[in-house]
């Protein structure tokens, strides 16, 4: 099934937890807790800010908007290890090719679109920081929602077009050593040649649209808002800091977390890697499990509505 030079069409081979197959029982335990924590905490954040109408400013929709896609993303995942985990005992997983660009495409597409929407918050906190006067005319509702079409809709054109040109490469391997699929690892599973290698300039381009430019425009916007804070008040600063620190944290996290993932894809070897595995999952699981915790925690405004709800249920 793994052969070098077999043209693999139908299926693939997920690697998965085969080195960990002695406690796959412990293992979907795990990931079922982490997964209902992270379902209820997305959930309990978003609906805040949807139910408080003081709330209903552009900076908490963004966040509403990415925690989100943080949750979608993670019930693309969790699910299906979860089943993994079920059925086939923490070993080798088949997956059709089909099923398996279906994820990728979703992964990948709301990995950029995190990207995409912590740049729009960044963008938000600069205008409301350094443009106070002229924020609520440069953004209106209108504008916001359109920046939100924006961030999910272009990684998703430009994924879309990475996945069609993945289903048409001819494969020579049908192992991937990942507990879930993404577009760039099915292409490197192809044979090569020219049409491997246009994939492979595409994929570069996509993850500078989505990832490189985000995070290059988001580090100008908060070098810009501390330049700022620098030469005001000592009570202004000490607040509009305060409103950047979650989206700085959240940010770091993710960029972190994908610096390690593309350094050792890169330092991968074509055998079986317990660290590639070990990195895709952290990959995932850091970001998603921390979200919620950073803008539940950090934000006092929805901090402090959680608190409120918590202990209303309990008094119940």
């Amino acid at each position: 099934m793994t052969s070098a030079g077999f043209n693999v069409t139908s299926s693939l081979t997920l690697v998965g937890f085969s080195s960990m197959s002695g406690h796959s029982s412990l293992l979907f335990f795990v990931f079922l807790l982490l997964y209902l924590f992270v379902l209820f905490s997305d959930s309990l954040v978003i609906y805040i800010i949807c139910s408080q109408r003081a709330l209903h400013r552009p900076m908490f929709a963004f966040v509403a908007s990415f925690l989100l896609n943080s949750l979608t993303g993670s019930t693309l995942v969790y699910p299906k290890i979860l089943s993994d985990l079920l059925l086939s005992g923490a070993g080798l997983v088949q997956v059709s090719r089909t099923l398996c660009q279906c994820q990728g495409f979703l992964v990948s597409s709301l990995g950029g679109a995190s990207f995409m929407l912590l740049s729009a918050m960044a963008f938000d906190r600069y205008l409301s920081i350094c443009h106070p006067m002229h924020y609520a005319v440069l953004v209106t509702p209108a504008k916001v929602v359109l920046m939100l079409l924006l961030c999910w809709m272009l990684p998703a054109i430009l994924v879309g077009v990475s996945t069609l040109l993945a289903s048409r490469l001819p494969l020579c391997r049908a192992q991937l050593d990942r507990a879930y699929c993404d577009i760039y690892s099915i292409m490197s599973l192809s044979c090569g040649g020219a049409a491997a290698q246009l994939s492979g300039i595409y994929i570069l381009l996509i993850v500078t649209a989505t990832i490189f430019l985000p995070a290059a425009f988001m580090i100008f916007s908060y070098a810009r808002i501390l330049f700022i804070c620098l030469r005001r008040s000592r009570s202004f600063s000490s607040k509009a800091l305060q409103t950047c620190l979650p989206h700085l944290l959240v940010f770091f996290n993710y960029s972190i977390s994908v610096y390690l993932d593309l350094m050792l894809r890169r330092l991968q070897s074509n055998r079986e890697s317990d660290s590639t595995l070990i990195t895709s999952m952290l990959m995932m699981l850091v970001p998603t499990v921390l979200n919620p915790v950073v803008y539940g925690l950090k934000l006092k405004e929805v901090f402090t509505h959680v608190k409120r709800l918590l202990s209303c249920r309990r008094d119940s």
